[in-house]
């Protein structure tokens, strides 16, 4: 016991480590709330309702539809404008069924409404929708007509049903659903107290099939997540429903607390003839492992799937898996983003199933004789051509799947290592959309991912050489005026749209913001983005359609040097010289911002009369910060053009040129001994004459050059001219009669 305790601090230290060592990567922009709206680029949806929870259920892109699900609502949007004439139905739970939940102990958190959880197409033209009910789940269908211009959007008379095995009863719960072929498949939780989960079938000609109940081996506390119906071969007898969850462990001592799966039964599977009779007969489940091995190779695992991505591919049966992951406990923050591919995924469920032995009882592969068809194939497919149901499945081979539902091995993400990690940071990622953009140097999947905090980053991964990979954040955006965690992404692809929900909103946003990169060729090919494109005068959406003379785009190398030739000394020759004052003797901050965080800024100093420009030294530099640097008192020798240089991507440009004067002291001093000496002002609302102006030549020794006291009597006259439009204060005695009358509000 002791040893297992300090191998456990060794693998905690080990996992600290590693976090330090994981820098957070910065986007390139960052745009809050006010300045996402000043793009306009996104449309919050602006009808006000008495409801929360809002989730999208259901992109049409046929007929430009958005369905989105909240407390009480069901909505039918516009994917082009989601505030051009939604279409609503009001759904609420009936008063019957809040009084009972009431009286149930519950409603404490508003669980006693209606939540719409589910929106699938039944056929062309109705939904099949279901709620919550409060606590008692019902269903019904929708009619929304064969085309979106009818705007025909109301529930049908009659068709009202119950919910269980199809919704959840508690609006916490997550589930999961796909209607296949006019079969229902759902996870969800079947009873009121939340203690029996299972996969269902229902609807349909099919008769109704779950998971085997009570039965921790087959599904131990879950937490669905998301189901799709995947082909393993040309023969549609082997069509699968896949679906991945989360569960809670069952060596929870030994190992994680909760366990990231994936699972599959067969559609046309029937359940048993003697055993597991309307329970699946094919169901079998599998590990999914998201982890990264630190330098000292200890391996840190990200074991709580959030939510799941499927990008199609143009092999229908080998369609990428995306899997947000976050890490568990409170030690540290962190998510990833792995990828697995459908091939990992079959070669684990055509391996070796798990079994306990041992005097430990612990999990090793089963090593005994394995039933004949292999469990879990699919009756009438491309192992089992002679078998027309699973009712012919011999009970030794039944009775095995019973007590063996799980693989041995797990499956791995591509390259057995993350797209994405953050760790490090003060946010986890909670959902995630993937879209395939085209571009002049190939095809790029663009990752949207939403976080806790409410903001969508725009991620690009890249390959930087045969055995590592480039992450790029492209810009983070805040999506919500009131800050809150992303429920739900959607891309329309078609639209080139991103449809963001919270708790509190739904939000519609454009994929591509290029103009926020810059004015010049330069930012626009550092920003590295598959959406935008130096059009020869800005920086816009890239189209295949466009010249090709007339685009210059490099998401590989990001490198301006050969895309913008002729443009980058533009742009140099036309950077204005500014001025800027200093004392002698006190400290002058410079400021640059250079418009890339990923920037590093280097500064140069090119005295008076020279050409040369030089780095300044360490010792003259108190703060540096990334929007500028603040000089130690400065010195008479100090004054020159400063240069701002930024480098990225090994691409040299300046950012500012700032000419310091550094004023003498003395003379400063004596000239604000003068304005300190003026005692009549005019009247506010009256200019100040121009013969009030300090000498600035009275009282002052001889020996100082013109020169510089025509600096100092600039440096005054910028003083004067603030002073002179400014708000005068004033002195006692000066108050009106105004401002000694009482309040009218005091009596």
């Amino acid at each position: 016991m002791a040893a297992r305790r300090v191998l456990r601090l060794l693998t905690l230290v080990g996992c600290c480590c590693w976090v330090l060592s994981s820098l957070p990567t910065t986007a390139r922009v960052h745009l809050s709330y006010k300045d996402l709206m000043d793009t306009r680029t996104a449309r919050p949806f602006s009808f006000t309702f008495n409801t929360s929870d809002y989730r999208i259920l259901l992109i049409d892109q046929d007929q430009d539809r958005l369905y989105l699900g909240t407390r009480e609502f069901v909505i039918a949007l516009d994917l082009q404008n989601i505030n051009k004439e939604p279409l609503i139905i009001h759904w609420p739970a009936q008063p019957l069924r809040q009084n009972e939940c009431r009286l149930a102990g519950k409603g404490r958190e508003g669980e006693c409404f209606n939540y719409i959880r589910l929106i699938e197409p039944l056929n062309r033209t109705h939904l099949f929708t279901c709620g919550t009910g409060a606590y008692h789940p019902v269903c019904t269908l929708i009619n929304r007509g064969w085309r979106s211009e009818e705007y025909l959007f109301r529930m049908v008379p009659g068709t009202l049903e119950s919910g269980k095995g199809k919704c959840p009863y508690d609006p916490k719960q997550d589930n999961m659903a796909a209607l296949i072929n006019g079969n229902l498949y759902a996870g969800v939780q079947v009873d009121f107290m939340g203690t029996d989960a299972a996969v269902f079938r229902t609807m349909g000609s099919r008769h109704a099939i779950r998971t085997e109940q009570h039965d921790s081996r087959w599904l131990n506390e879950p937490v669905f997540l998301h189901a799709h119906m995947i082909p393993d071969s040309s023969d549609h007898n082997d069509d699968k429903l896949y679906f991945l969850f989360r569960e809670k462990a069952m060596d929870g001592v030994n190992g994680p607390a909760i366990l990231s799966r994936i699972g599959r039964v067969c559609l046309n599977d029937n359940g048993g003839l003697r055993s597991l009779v309307n329970k699946w007969s094919t169901f079998l489940k599998a590990r999914l492992v998201c982890s990264v091995i630190g330098e000292d190779g200890v391996e840190t695992f990200f074991d709580d799937l959030r939510d799941v991505f499927i990008q199609p591919t143009q092999d229908e049966k080998s369609p990428l898996l995306y899997g947000v992951f976050s890490t568990l406990g409170s030690v540290f923050k962190g998510s990833a983003i792995c990828v697995y591919s459908m091939s990992d995924v079959r070669t684990v469920f055509n391996g070796p199933f798990a079994h306990k032995e041992g005097h430990n009882y612990q999990w090793a592969p089963y090593l005994g004789r394995i039933p004949y068809p292999r469990p879990g194939a699919c009756p009438g497919g491309t192992f089992t051509p002679g078998l027309r149901s699973t009712k012919e499945f011999p009970d030794e081979l039944v009775n095995f799947i019973r007590a063996h539902p799980l693989m041995y091995n797990a499956v791995y993400p591509v390259q057995r290592q993350p797209l994405v990690v953050r760790t490090n940071v003060d946010y986890k990622f909670t959902s995630i959309a993937v879209d395939l953009v085209d571009a002049v140097d190939g095809r790029y999947e663009v990752l949207f991912l939403g976080t806790d905090r409410g903001t969508i980053q725009k991620v690009i991964v890249l390959p930087k050489d045969p055995s590592s990979t480039e992450e790029l954040t492209l810009e983070e955006v805040e999506v919500f005026r009131v800050p809150a965690p992303v429920k739900t992404l959607k891309i329309s692809s078609k639209r080139q749209q991103l449809y963001v929900t919270s708790d509190v909103g739904l939000t519609q946003l454009t994929l591509h913001r290029c103009h926020v990169y810059g004015k010049a060729c330069a930012d626009c090919c550092l920003a590295r983005d598959p959406y935008c494109a130096w059009d020869g005068e800005s920086c816009s959406q890239y189209a295949l359609t466009s010249k090709r003379r007339s685009r210059r785009q490099d998401i590989k190398h990001g490198d301006p040097l050969r895309q913008c030739r002729g443009f980058n000394a533009k742009v140099e020759r036309h950077l204005q010289e500014s001025t800027q004052f200093g004392v002698e003797g006190t400290s002058v901050f410079l400021e640059c911002q250079p418009r890339s965080p990923q920037a590093s800024v280097k500064w140069l100093l090119q005295r008076e009369g020279s050409s040369q420009r030089k780095v300044i030294g360490r010792e003259k530099v108190l703060v540096k910060t990334s929007h500028g640097i603040l000089l130690k008192s400065v010195l008479k020798n100090d004054t020159g053009l400063y240069h701002c240089v930024a480098t990225e991507n090994r691409f040299k440009h300046t950012v500012a040129r700032i000419r310091l004067r550094v004023l003498d002291r003395y003379l400063v001093d004596m000239a604000s001994m003068d304005l300190a000496s003026m005692e009549d002002l005019p009247p506010d609302g009256q200019p100040l004459p121009r013969s009030s102006a300090p000498s600035l030549a009275r009282g002052l020794p001889e020996g100082f050059e013109e020169p510089e006291l025509q600096v100092i009597n600039q440096y005054c006259e910028s003083y004067w001219q603030q002073l002179s439009h400014a708000p005068r204060p004033k002195r006692m005695g000066e108050l009106s009669s105004e401002s000694l009358a009482p309040d009218p509000g005091t009596g």
